[in-house]
């Protein structure tokens, strides 16, 4: 059964973070907040879990888009080709923010992410998964959790997301309640900036 913790984004415990570190680093699957809605997440670097959540999510791993959560710009450069100054221009202005960025990848993606062509960059403005990252010393992937129910598409109380997913992963971040808008993410591998999906993050940027 999952553990469930009490994390205050205006301030996260750096004993509560470290303690989500050991789990995430054993292989363990953590569900955490962001600045958009809640998301399933686990070690980039660990095969076994990344398994974990294509099963549970029905992919398969090699054809799973799952977004590179980082605490910033700065380890970009681990795992996007090199880009232009006005594609680091719209990146510096969006994030952090309820961005997903498509990138072009290079030769140093973890071996399961290997074979992509792009990947997408999400730096969520919330310093609970700034703190993870960091703590953790490399992106977590993340992919959000959706509700089966029509009407609501994600759940935004982390109670009921406890509930819902208690025997499924390791840990529930309890980082108040969620939004319901997830992420807008742009394609910027071509570098013009194509719309793949409206949601939270402002158009007008661009």
């Amino acid at each position: 059964m999952a553990e469930f913790i009490k994390i205050y984004e205006e301030n996260p415990n750096p004993k509560e973070i470290q303690r989500v570190v050991q789990i995430l680093r054993k292989g363990g699957l953590v569900i955490y907040p962001s600045d958009t809605v809640y998301g399933l997440g686990c070690d980039i670097t660990n095969s076994k879990a990344l398994e974990k959540i294509a099963r549970i999510k029905g992919v398969k791993l090699a054809k799973a888009n799952w977004s590179f959560i980082c605490a910033d710009l700065s380890n970009l450069s681990d795992y996007v080709r090199q880009i232009d100054t006005s594609t680091f221009k719209i990146l510096k202005r969006a994030l952090p923010g309820p961005y997903t960025f498509v990138l072009p990848g290079n030769n140093n993606l973890p071996k399961d992410f290997k074979k992509k062509k792009t990947v997408g960059i999400r730096v969520p403005d919330n310093a609970i998964p700034q703190a993870l990252v960091n703590a953790l010393g490399n992106p977590i992937v993340s992919t959000s959790i959706r509700d089966e129910d029509d009407v609501l598409e994600y759940t935004t109380d982390p109670e009921l997301i406890f509930e819902k997913w208690q025997y499924l992963v390791d840990v529930v971040i309890d980082g108040g309640y969620g939004d319901n808008v997830a992420s807008t993410v742009i394609d910027l591998s071509e570098g013009e900036p194509v719309v793949i999906r409206e949601g939270k993050g402002s158009l007008d940027i661009f």
